[in-house]
């Protein structure tokens, strides 16, 4: 399984739009997506601030290219979601994982 990783930075003010957005917008486009295993949406509050990561679990990098493109290590950032952000990062990591006791079906 690879865990795609993105960062960035929202107002405080506006992370719960943000999390709106996630949930009814990016998750079913990614449950569309033939090996998107699932999703997580993480916070940590910075002052007025809050810092998101973004995890995503794939069957395979094959399965990220479906979503990303050739161009597997760049964002993929839609304007709505722009529009909520202070701040992203224009390129994400992948993990591959090598041991986990999450309950998954691969």
């Amino acid at each position: 399984m690879i865990i795609r990783s993105w960062k960035a930075r929202t107002a405080r003010t506006k992370f719960e739009t943000y999390v709106r957005h996630f949930r009814e917008t990016v998750v079913p486009e990614l449950a569309n997506i033939p090996g998107h295993v699932g999703a997580y949406l993480l916070r940590r509050n910075a002052g007025a601030h809050v810092d998101v990561l973004v995890l995503t679990l794939w069957e395979s990098m094959e399965a990220v290219a479906v979503f990303a493109g050739k161009r597997t290590g760049k964002a993929v950032v839609n304007p709505a979601a722009q529009a909520l952000l202070e701040s992203f990062d224009t390129t994400v990591e992948h993990y591959e994982v090598a041991f986990s006791t999450t309950r998954s079906p691969i």
